[in-house]
């Protein structure tokens, strides 16, 4: 009779290796973040923004909602779901990394959203406390030694990418948008946005079945 012992060996034997790679995807993408964020903090002053080509901005904005700018809820309700939902994220990684039916990738889209998700924890905790606000077009210091502008918790993101990709105008006979403006893409974001997007998107297309993780392993790992 064939042995299946080694073929089940090699499918296996690589999983404990996939948490160790999702810890250091997680700890390169929130040290990355971290790194830009807060040299954009100490070397913008607030809405400068910096043309590197016509499609790409630097343009430093904070704010105190969810990714992408978004204003939902109060500041201390919004960082607490965050570290509910980094928890719980977490959690399901660390419960599922070693399962011989999940993908690699969708490991890897896990990693991405939970790195994100901390990414914007940061800010949203110590950002109020370890920097100041000052008024432009002076720049914010790390640790002033007059304190913060805000209170642990209530700190706010700070965003820069911006890629106005395109413009147009509306024709005139479009009831509602005639005349106006159309810009793509304007939202301003961060590294972490990037992530949590990346990861979300990713794990929608490619691997939407292992959102509902099967309970038999029965396909084999890309």
């Amino acid at each position: 009779m064939p042995n299946t012992d080694s073929g089940t060996s090699l499918r296996t034997d690589h999983m404990p290796r996939r948490g160790l790679l999702a810890t250091l995807i997680i700890i390169a993408v929130i040290i990355l973040d971290q790194v830009i964020k807060i040299w954009v903090k100490t070397s913008f002053y607030l809405n400068e923004d910096l043309e590197i080509t016509s499609w790409f901005h630097l343009h430093f904005i904070e704010n105190n909602g969810m990714a992408f700018g978004m204003e939902i809820g109060p500041k201390l309700f919004l960082t607490l779901f965050r570290l509910v939902l980094a928890g719980g994220l977490i959690w399901a990684l660390w419960k599922i990394r070693n399962l011989p039916h999940v993908k690699t990738g969708f490991i890897i889209c896990l990693a991405l959203i939970i790195a994100g998700a901390i990414g914007n924890i940061i800010d949203c905790m110590f950002y109020g406390v370890i920097f100041n606000n000052p008024w432009p077009p002076q720049v914010a210091q790390l640790f002033p030694s007059d304190g913060g502008y805000g209170t642990l918790f209530h700190g706010r993101v700070v965003d820069m990418f911006y890629f106005p990709l395109f413009s147009f105008t509306w024709p005139q006979w479009i009831p509602g948008l005639g005349g106006q403006e159309f810009l793509f893409f304007q939202p301003v974001f961060n590294l972490a946005d990037a992530a949590i997007s990346v990861g979300m998107i990713a794990a929608l297309i490619f691997y939407p079945k292992q959102l509902t993780i099967p309970t038999t392993s029965d396909s084999t790992d890309d």
